[in-house]
C-alpha cells in the first residue's frame, strides 16, 4: 500500500497563503465515504448505531459530517456532553461512556437524555444518589481480564486495564440494576487497541455475545443492545493493509447468527464508537522545513512540534511522511524531523529515509485525522494550529482558527499584566 496525500501540493500552497502552517486537513470526500462503508457493513443489523468517539477529533463541522450518516456521539466528559448538544446529537444519540466520574457529570449526562454506560459497579450507587432513581436504560463496562488473544496473537491486556466490571461484578451489576427498576441493558467493552486485522471485532463479539446469553438467562436482564465499541485501527505503515469493514461486517453477523439468534436473542442492536477509523486516515498535518541542523545527526526541523501531534513523542508512534512534490523523487537522505519544544523527544521522526528536503518545503504527515489536533497542549507556551476542511468541490474552509496569544493569556482573570503584553 503506497501512501498518497489526498491533496495537492498546489491546494496546501493556496491554503498556506491564507492559513499559515503548521495545520492540520481534513478531507471530506474520504470522510463521507467511509462512513457510508461502515453504515453498509453493519446494514443487516436494525438497530446498529456507531456513536463516534469524540475525544478523538472534537471538532462540531466534522461531527456534523458523520451526523448526515445516522452517527451518534461517544463522549466521556461534560465538555464532549456539551459539544454533543450544541451540534443537537442528545437523547439516545449519546453514550456516556466515562471512568473515575464526577457524579454532576452523571447528572448533566442524565438531564439530556444519553445513555449511561457504567465503567464500575461502584457507580449504581453514585447514580442513585445523584439522580434519585436509577435511569430506566443502562449499560455497564466489561472486562474480563487476563490477555486478549486472536488465534494465537496477543492483542492487548486487558487485565492491565483500568476500565470495567469483572465478570462477577458484571453479573451482581445486572442484578442490582434490575432490582433496581432498569429494564433495558447494555453491555459494552474495548479489549484491544489499533488492531489492523478483520478477527478483532468478531473475536471480540462472541466474548460479549456469550456473556450476554448467559447474563439473560441467569438474571433475566432484557439486553437491548451490545456495544463493541472502538479498536479497529489504521495501518500507519506503508506496507500493511488496512482493515476492510465489509468484511468485519460479515464476521461479526456470522457470530450473531450462532450465538444470539438461537437463543432467542436477535433483536439485539449493535453499537460502535469507532474514532480512529473513523477519521485517522482523512487528516494530515501540515508543516514546512525551516530549519538543517548538522551535527550528529541530520535534522530537519518543522514550525510543528508535540503540540500539534504528541503521538510520536508519547508513544514513539509511527506516522507517514510525504515531502510534497518530491513524492517521485529518490529517498536518499536520513533525517530525524524535529519540533522546537524544550523536549528531546519532540520528534515526527527518527531515521527516517526521505528525499532530500528544502527549506520552505511543504511536509506531510499522515493519518493525524484521530489524536491528533486532540491531544493538543500548550508546553513552551506553544499555540494549537487551525484546522481546515478540504470540502468535496475542492474548496477549503476554515473549522478552527489557530490560537493566538490572547487566548494562551485568557484564563489569567485575575492579572492585569497580560493585557500590557499584548498591546
Amino acid at each position: 500500500m503506497n501512501k498518497i496525500p489526498f491533496v495537492t501540493k498546489g491546494k496546501l500552497e493556496e491554503i498556506a497563503a491564507v492559513y499559515p502552517t503548521p495545520f492540520h486537513i481534513y478531507d471530506e470526500t474520504g470522510i463521507r465515504k467511509n462512513a457510508a462503508l461502515l453504515k453498509q457493513a453493519f446494514a443487516w443489523n436494525k438497530g446498529f448505531k456507531e456513536y463516534f468517539a469524540v475525544k478523538a477529533t472534537p471538532n462540531p463541522f466534522l461531527i456534523s459530517i458523520l451526523r448526515e450518516y445516522g452517527c451518534g456521539c461517544d463522549c466521556s466528559s461534560v465538555t464532549e456532553l456539551m459539544l454533543s448538544k450544541a451540534i443537537g446529537a442528545v437523547g439516545d444519540d449519546v453514550m456516556f461512556s466515562s471512568n473515575d466520574t464526577p457524579a454532576s457529570e452523571f447528572q448533566f449526562a442524565n438531564d439530556m437524555g444519553a445513555i449511561i454506560n457504567l465503567d464500575d459497579i461502584t457507580h449504581i450507587d453514585i447514580l442513585e444518589k445523584t439522580l434519585g432513581k436509577l435511569p430506566k436504560k443502562l449499560s455497564c463496562r466489561y472486562n474480563p481480564g487476563g490477555l486478549f488473544k486472536i488465534s494465537n496473537s496477543i492483542m492487548d491486556n486487558p487485565g492491565d486495564a483500568k476500565y470495567g466490571m469483572t465478570t462477577e461484578q458484571l453479573f451482581e451489576a445486572f442484578r442490582i440494576m434490575k432490582e433496581k427498576g432498569v429494564e433495558e441493558f447494555g453491555i459494552h467493552a474495548f479489549l484491544a487497541s489499533n488492531t489492523v486485522t478483520n478477527e478483532y471485532y468478531p473475536t471480540l463479539a462472541k466474548v460479549l455475545f456469550e456473556i450476554a446469553v448467559r447474563l439473560n438467562r441467569e438474571t433475566g436482564a432484557n439486553i437491548k443492545f451490545i456495544n463493541l465499541s472502538g479498536g479497529i485501527g489504521i495501518p500507519y505503515q506503508p506496507d500493511r493493509e488496512p482493515n476492510d469493514i465489509l468484511e468485519i461486517g460479515r464476521g461479526v453477523k456470522a457470530v450473531y447468527d450462532e450465538i444470539l439468534v438461537p437463543a432467542g436473542m436477535g433483536d439485539v442492536s449493535l453499537f460502535t464508537e469507532l474514532g480512529r477509523f473513523m477519521m485517522g486516515p482523512y487528516g494530515a498535518l501540515v508543516t514546512r522545513a525551516i530549519n538543517q541542523k548538522h551535527t550528529h545527526k541530520e535534522y530537519i526541523g518543522v514550525d510543528a512540534c508535540a503540540v500539534n501531534l504528541m503521538r510520536p513523542a508519547m508513544y514513539g508512534a509511527y506516522h507517514h511522511i510525504t515531502v510534497m512534490g518530491k513524492e517521485n523523487a529518490p529517498c536518499d537522505h536520513k533525517y530525524d524531523v524535529t519540533g522546537s519544544l524544550c523536549e528531546n523527544n519532540d520528534k515526527f521522526a527518527i531515521d527516517r529515509i526521505l528525499p532530500e528536503i528544502q527549506m520552505g518545503d511543504l511536509i506531510y504527515i499522515h493519518d493525524t485525522g484521530a489524536h491528533g489536533f486532540a491531544m493538543g497542549y500548550n508546553y513552551n507556551g506553544k499555540l494549537k494550529s487551525a484546522e481546515i476542511l478540504l470540502k468535496t468541490d475542492g474548496s477549503f474552509e476554515l473549522i478552527r482558527r489557530a490560537e493566538t496569544p490572547a487566548d494562551y493569556f485568557r484564563t489569567f482573570d485575575c492579572f492585569e499584566f497580560y493585557k500590557d503584553v499584548l498591546k
